[in-house]
């Protein structure tokens, strides 16, 4: 079965890459920085960095790194704000100092953030002022010594981005209290960056790049250890996949997606980098009006999202309006794309809505759907090249064409491994094959079409939901005697959690669970629907029987 789906592949696209042939991805960026100066690398809120004036901010951050912190090569540094230009200067800053980036969700609660920074042994933090106070509530219960901050506004011209810091704080009120007195601003950091002498590092391809948190195949959040050859790999695996339809210097890209997610970080930041485009940063797309105003600014080429996000946009006055004849590639990936919303995207726009399908740790492009695709076919498509895949059974064993098993993904794009989990890693790569937990079929042309997933993992709106986190936490309520947390379908968001809970305490109420739930976990992962319950299924050994619940609810839902 091996590489049977070359035949399936579009011509002139080879079945390899050369996952050395460059460096590092801070050799991306010089190399795009000499061809490709004076075009515009990203802009936000109207504001735009030429590749060369990001290549200068990002060296003072370096530089500030580097000689005001004295943090050496290895060191972790999260960054923790939605897309700004501070993102990508910062991001490229740690990475020219040979740091590693520890990619920080905003919306984390106190507890969630905690784990994070202990886990990476992080010792420097970039946080938007609006997220701070979350910072402050637990950073003396963390290694981080160093705390740079920074609004919304900071890199926008004058006077806007005066204004905008001003409203934000003063007006919105979104920037609450909060107390971290070893810390500095990130403008400051440029500043005193500037005034010492950058000392280039050696950076090599099997040096770490980014430590992304998942759950992986279990509940508990870890590190994804990313080198900079698995994102090279992945961003050369890309370019080669679109080369047919992407064009070096030409492009515009709508960055919806948040770049601290590996989807928008490897497809958006890094592919786009490399091929001199042009990166639209939207902060905030869930407000779906200001960001179909923004859509009719540009003519962009591209476009990323999940499956909610483009039928926001499809439900959003004023989409159908734009003009989509320079769009060249849809791609949708994070979450299953949905056929009804891959179909109306067709009708609106006049192009396909394309399914990828990668994980964290796969860095995160596996299979993508050939740009030759004229419609929705309901596969997440063929492996990239120097990617190989197979499915097998619960014995290891790899099966036949047609047949349903677990998907195993091998490729120079797999992690190194979970960051300082030897077991967690070893049971995840087995001889250099990463176990997916998802259920495929590989049809007789090398299409893979997902079927089922073999953990319980819940998918909401493209962000992975481990039932073993919620249901561990709210266990800890004094009110709870058990609890089972399951995914059930959401027109919205693909899933959402479900809890099924017995009552320790008989006065305990939804609202209770909700509140402690906002105080618990981030958006996403609340329970969005309770249930009470006298007990819960279980086996013969007295395990929790999610299946039952889930064969429960799918019954109802017929």
């Amino acid at each position: 079965m091996k590489k049977i789906w070359l035949k399936s592949y579009p011509p002139g696209i080879p079945d390899e890459i050369n996952p050395d042939a460059i460096k590092s991805l801070v050799e991306v960026l010089e190399n795009s920085v000499k061809e490709y100066a004076a075009n515009p690398a990203f802009t936000n809120m109207g504001k735009t960095l030429t590749f060369s004036q990001l290549d200068s901010l990002s060296t003072q951050f370096a530089s500030y790194l580097q000689n005001e912190l004295k943090l050496a090569k290895g060191s972790r540094v999260a960054l923790m704000m939605p897309n700004m230009l501070q993102y990508p200067v910062a991001l490229f800053g740690i990475l020219k100092a040979g740091m590693i980036a520890v990619n920080v969700n905003p919306l984390y609660t106190a507890r969630e953030l905690r784990h994070q920074l202990n886990d990476s042994g992080t010792s420097a933090i970039v946080i938007i002022e609006n997220f701070a106070s979350t910072l402050a509530e637990i950073i003396e219960e963390t290694n981080v010594t160093q705390v740079i901050t920074t609004q919304l506004g900071d890199l926008l011209s004058f006077p806007k981005g005066v204004l905008v810091n001003f409203a934000v704080k003063h007006i919105k009120k979104m920037i609450k209290p909060f107390d971290l007195p070893t810390r500095h601003s990130f403008n400051q950091a440029l500043t005193k960056g500037s005034q010492h002498h950058f000392q280039p590092v050696d950076v090599k391809g099997e040096d770490t790049a980014f430590l992304q948190y998942t759950g992986g195949t279990t509940g508990v959040a870890k590190g994804a250890e990313l080198t900079h050859r698995n994102i090279v790999a992945n961003m050369l695996q890309t370019d080669v996949w679109m080369s047919n339809v992407l064009k070096k210097g030409e492009e515009i890209v709508i960055t919806a997606l948040p770049l601290y997610h590996i989807f928008a970080l490897t497809a958006n930041c890094m592919v786009f980098i490399y091929l001199g485009g042009h990166n639209i940063l939207i902060t905030n797309p869930r407000d779906m009006p200001g960001f179909v105003k923004e859509l009719s600014r540009y003519p962009f080429t591209a476009i990323t999202g999940v499956n909610t996000l483009f039928n926001g946009l499809l439900n959003t006055p004023g989409f159908d309006q734009l003009d989509f004849s320079p769009l060249k590639m849809a791609l949708g990936g994070g979450m299953a794309v949905q056929r009804a919303v891959a179909e109306t995207w067709q009708q609106v726009t006049g192009k396909p809505l394309l399914e990828a399908y990668g994980l964290t740790e796969t860095s995160p492009a596996a299979c993508v759907n050939p740009m030759n695709t004229k419609e929705y076919n309901g596969t997440i498509g063929l492996p990239i090249p120097s990617t190989e895949v197979k499915v097998i059974d619960d014995d290891g064993n790899e099966l036949p064409i047609g047949e349903r098993g677990e998907l195993c993904i091998k490729g120079p794009q797999v992690m190194k491994g979970y960051w300082h989990r030897p077991e967690a890693t070893a049971e995840a790569i087995v001889d250099g094959w990463f176990r997916t937990g998802d259920i495929a079929v590989i049809d007789d042309k090398g299409f893979v079409r997902l079927v089922d997933r073999k953990k319980d993992m819940i998918l909401v709106s493209g962000f992975n939901v481990f039932p073993n986190e919620i249901e561990d936490v709210l266990a800890g309520h004094p009110g709870i005697l058990e609890v089972a947390a399951i995914g059930v379908p959401d027109a919205k968001s693909g899933e959402v959690v479900k809890v099924f809970v017995v009552r320790k305490d008989a006065s305990l109420t939804e609202d209770d669970i909700r509140q402690f739930s906002k105080e618990n976990f981030t958006g996403y992962k609340r329970p969005k629907i309770i249930e009470f319950r006298e007990d819960l299924p279980k086996s013969n050994v007295g395990k929790i029987l999610r299946k039952d619940l889930r064969a429960e609810e799918e019954k109802k839902n017929k």
